[in-house]
């Protein structure tokens, strides 16, 4: 991940609104304000509006701007500017994320599902939805969302694991207020130098049906993707389908210690289409059931020779059809400082499984006769007030020819314990185990990957395990009005075991510390974390240089 540097707001036209052009949509009110409000004098609590059967009135959406010019900090020259350079979402844009219309019975449930849905995008920083007036059986309905600046022109750079990265792109994560995406950028890293230009429509045609168009020029290929789907949106939604395409020409690259072993072309080609069904929620449950068709190829050759014979793989192809249930409960919590700085943040509670079998055919196309497997399985609990505890596990492999084949089997756990609200005890473990690796899955572990202190990719084998502690502090300092600040001391501890692809180096117990900066970037769609750390290995050959500096981009604190 890199960090990334804005440059300018100046590359939208001004004077532009979302709301001149969005037309007033039936049911729902985009002007609404404070003065216009009719609230009742008693508004009964959401038990009390089902059991007298209350339907849905107005939905007033109220699609609030990137900087709120009410607040005295936030009503500068330049912050105004900026809302009027920036497109807002549009309130019809809001409507197609909401489960809920005029007319319909009152489900709280709903409510906060669309919530999440809200959140999920990349061009809103938070949103509210609640019941504003009740009269008459109807209740009015108000959703309230706040903007974030989605034009990122930019430089981006990088420090991780030793190595640099660094990249110019320009991208609209909301092109005209419609949810659009749609980006040009050049980027060039550890592995390789690329062009890419994408197109992402997640409401095509102001439907549930998504589109995906991307293509990368790289320094050793290229990358193609075409992605056409109708997901299961929500946790009642019946029907799911789609289709996707990807071609990607590259070069492969194996490890040990962190110094390349071996290179080797990689051309493969992945291709699926499925269908799917559900009876929707029935007593806080999800089930749901897939059927599709799956290929999936690739052809391997060598590059420029090294001092070892090559260990590329042999080529294979598998075209099966393949079978999958997956099974949700509805048990969902929103926190803030956990993940992010301030910032609402939605957390899955409940069982989450999914399983997957497929087996390849000969009469498809397939080279082989092999089963494909894949499972998952997730749980969340809540330890009192102030512990949470997530856990995950997971599965995949092919079984042919009798063999167990390049299997791995997963699992992860998140614990947090909340000492203040600005402050947090935060604690991860993961590993993975592999069996029968294909030549081309290597099983890493480095800088790049949770040892922070360690070079890229330093260890190798066929499995590793990483624990990860850290003290988080986030606090109400508040830069330019821009990023919002937090810090951390953390201790990592890790290491690969087994015999994987490559693997001859020292795989001994690496231990680091360190102490390290956030800023949370509240205001841009990327809604991401920038890291500055400063790490310090415990371990390691002499080669390994102790003291490291970082400078990334994460998803999370």
């Amino acid at each position: 991940m890199r960090f990334r540097l804005l440059l300018s707001l100046a590359l939208l036209l001004p004077g532009w609104s979302a709301h001149a052009a969005d037309s007033i949509l039936p049911g729902v009110d985009s002007r609404y304000s404070e003065s216009r409000r009719v609230r009742a004098t008693d508004l009964p609590d959401d038990e009390a509006l089902v059991a007298a059967g209350a339907r849905i009135g107005t939905v007033h959406i109220d699609p609030r701007a990137v900087f709120d010019t009410t607040i005295p900090e936030d009503n500068t020259a330049l912050f105004r500017l900026a809302n009027r350079l920036h497109v807002r979402t549009r309130s019809s844009t809001i409507m197609e994320l909401l489960l809920f219309r005029t007319g319909e019975r009152y489900d709280p449930r709903l409510l906060a599902e669309s919530e999440r849905l809200l959140r999920d995008t990349h061009y809103l920083h938070d949103a509210s939805i609640h019941p504003v007036a009740w009269r008459d059986g109807l209740v009015d309905i108000e959703v309230t969302t706040q903007d974030v600046w989605t034009l990122n022109p930019g430089l981006s750079f990088g420090l991780q694991g030793g190595q640099s990265s660094s990249g110019f792109e320009i991208e609209e994560l909301n092109l005209l207020g419609m949810g659009t995406q749609i980006g040009i950028g050049y980027k060039t890293g550890v592995d390789r130098s690329s062009t890419t230009t994408y197109y992402r429509d997640n409401h095509l045609a102001r439907s549930w049906w998504s589109l995906l168009l991307q293509h990368s020029d790289n320094s050793d290929g290229r990358t193609s993707v075409a992605v056409l789907d109708h997901p299961f949106y929500a946790l009642d939604t019946r029907w799911a389908a789609g289709a996707s395409l990807r071609r990607d020409q590259r070069i492969d690259t194996l490890y040990d210690g962190g110094v390349v072993v071996d290179r080797f072309a990689t051309d493969e080609q992945l291709g699926n289409l499925y269908g799917g069904w559900s009876a929707g929620l029935r007593n806080g449950w999800t089930r749901r059931w897939y059927l599709g068709l799956a290929s999936e190829s690739k052809r391997f050759s060598t590059v420029t020779p090294l001092d070892v014979p090559s260990m590329a793989p042999a080529d294979y192809r598998l075209v099966y059809p393949w079978l999958r249930f997956e099974l949700l409960q509805d048990a969902y919590r929103t926190a803030r400082n956990r993940d992010q700085i301030e910032r609402t943040e939605d957390f899955a509670l409940g069982w989450q499984a999914s399983a997957l079998l497929g087996y390849g055919i000969d009469a498809l196309g397939s080279d082989r006769e092999a089963a494909v497997f894949r499972f998952s399985l997730s749980k969340g609990h809540e330890i009192g007030a102030r512990q949470t505890l997530l856990w995950s596990t997971g599965a995949t492999g092919r079984w042919q020819g009798g063999v167990l084949t390049n299997a791995v089997m997963s699992a992860e756990s998140r614990y947090y314990y909340r000492q203040s609200p600005h402050r947090l005890i935060f604690m991860s473990l993961a590993a993975d185990a592999g069996h029968n690796l294909d030549a081309d899955h290597q099983l890493l572990l480095g800088g790049d990957s949770g040892l922070r202190a360690y070079p890229l990719r330093f260890q190798s084998g066929a499995g590793r395990w990483l624990f990860s502690a850290e003290q988080r502090w986030y606090t109400n300092w508040y830069p330019f009005r821009l990023f919002n600040v937090g810090g951390a001391a953390f201790v990592d501890m890790g290491r690969a075991f087994g015999r994987g692809t490559a693997t001859s180096a020292n795989q001994e117990l690496l231990k680091d510390i360190g102490v390290g900066l956030r800023l949370g970037a509240n205001r841009s769609a990327l809604g991401n974390v920038v890291h500055v750390d400063a790490s310090y290995a415990l371990d390691g050959p002499a080669s390994v240089r102790h003291l490291q500096f970082s400078v990334e981009t994460q998803h999370s604190f």
